[in-house]
């Protein structure tokens, strides 16, 4: 099928390179030209694993191209993606001017035969008709015949660096919309990935199709969203009363994920979940619960949960090293997530602003980030992070975070202590590499450096070798 996605960001980009790599002809399309320019030569702006190479080979077999030309796209795509930003305003609505300028675009440009405009951007409830309002005025503008099109909601459920994966292997797809027409076309779109053509092992059912009407298409991303992050914060509230009972919550959390009802998935205590999604989609259901005289309680308790977890951090490395002033913090990891060199609202911005309020240097080492515009020292190995640090912040569980030289990094600091924002190391590995490890609701376990009366007692069972 012949496919056009209008806006090159996170989702559309994924979306476009993997429908190309499951044969159909795609164009996408961006109104910044030095991005435009960068895809053509093969080039991903993201850092999204696997996404690069799927551009490049479809690129190479004539399946994926990049322009600027609005007109050209439409008239290429049988189906139309508008993949565009919806960032959030300072009210916590959705600023949907973007999806409004490309709606525009396409009724200005819609001509020939029938077209399906999928709103794959993340859009408040009623979206879809808005659109379908907006091209048929551009239409209407023109005086232009035109065969006829319809919207559908298709909203993407990816995760951050493992998005490309996530768009093969979905756990569902969701189609909203009362046309059957645009429903077939959308399913004919989505057959090998339904089918799992792309399978390597074993026989899988078929993916989940949930084929419903536009408005609670849009509810289900912003429920799925808001979900997540309730769960989130609910095991970081209960990680905060571990600490002062001085339960384990990663065993918690073992406890109750097992149960068929909860699941083990987003369990993991921590400094708080960040990102483009969860911030934005969770500030614009409760907007959009007020608009409609709705006090969504719960999820706003989910916000307040969330902005107060991010500076656990700060309060833990108080309680170790008591003044903060002048002394130096290197944080393991920025991002958001692994996987990913996504920035947008994440807990180590938060963490990096108060501690640098409260006089302490901050020092910096992620394996993706080699810029940021903040005061922070960015470092090009975890060795150069240790060195003269009073204590570590682990942000962002990296994989290659787990099998670091921590007794070498203990060695280089002036404090070994470890603040382990993501409860990812092994506390006893930890202790035995030299290191005071703090956990999130977990006990305390290290060496006492420091005076006595700042550290718990550490018992010959907790440091034991298992």
């Amino acid at each position: 099928m012949r496919v056009c996605v209008i806006g090159t960001g996170y989702v559309g980009l994924v979306t476009g390179a993997c429908l190309a790599q499951i044969g159909h002809s795609v164009i996408c399309v961006d109104n910044n030209a030095a991005k435009v320019s960068l895809m053509q030569s093969g080039k991903s702006p993201i850092f999204e694993p696997g996404l690069e190479q799927i551009m490049q080979s479809n690129m190479q077999a004539g399946r994926l191209q990049f322009t600027t030309d609005l007109a050209f796209g439409v008239e290429h795509g049988e189906i139309l993606f508008i993949a565009v930003g919806t960032p959030a305003l300072p009210s916590g609505e959705s600023d949907t001017r973007y999806v409004e300028a490309v709606a525009r675009g396409i009724g200005s440009n819609l001509n020939g035969g029938y077209k399906v405009i999928v709103n794959k951007s993340t859009v408040p409830i009623g979206s879809g008709d808005w659109v379908q309002r907006i091209v048929m005025d551009g239409v209407a503008d023109r005086q232009q015949d035109i065969t006829g099109f319809d919207v559908v909601s298709n909203p993407e459920f990816l995760r951050e660096g493992s998005a490309v994966y996530d768009t093969f292997y979905p756990d569902r797809i969701v189609l909203g919309s009362n046309s059957p027409k645009a429903i077939a076309m959308m399913q004919e779109l989505y057959t090998p990935i339904i089918e799992r053509k792309l399978a390597t092992e074993g026989s899988l059912p078929p993916v989940p199709v949930v084929v419903t009407d536009l408005a609670s298409a849009e509810m289900i991303k912003y429920a799925a969203n808001a979900f997540l992050a309730t769960k989130i914060s609910f095991i970081n509230e209960i990680a905060n009363i571990c600490d002062r009972v001085g339960a384990d919550v990663t065993q918690i959390a073992k406890g109750i994920g097992l149960d068929s009802r909860i699941g083990d998935k987003f369990l993991q205590a921590g400094i708080g979940w960040g990102g483009s999604c969860f911030p934005k989609d969770v500030s614009a259901l409760i907007h959009t619960a007020q608009d409609y005289g709705y006090n969504a309680q719960l999820l706003k308790t989910t916000v307040s949960v969330n902005k107060r977890q991010r500076l656990l951090a700060v309060e833990k490395l108080q309680q170790v090293l008591k003044i903060l002033k002048g002394k130096t913090i290197g944080f393991l990891g920025l991002t958001f997530k692994p996987n990913t060199d996504d920035l947008r609202d994440a807990p180590a911005l938060d963490l990096l602003e108060e501690l640098t309020r409260l006089g302490a240097k901050v020092k910096a080492y992620d394996p993706i980030i080699s810029q940021l515009e903040a005061d922070v020292t960015l470092v090009t190995d975890p060795e150069q992070l240790a060195q003269g640090c009073d204590a570590l912040v682990l942000i962002t569980d990296w994989q290659q975070f787990r099998n670091l030289d921590y007794a070498k990094l203990a060695e280089l600091m002036t404090n070994p202590v470890m603040i382990d924002g993501r409860n990812f190391l092994n506390p006893e590995d930890m202790a035995r590499a030299g290191f005071y490890y703090v956990g999130i609701g977990r006990p305390t376990i290290g060496n006492a450096f420091l005076p006595s009366s700042v550290l718990p007692t550490v018992t010959n069972e907790l440091l034991a070798v298992s």
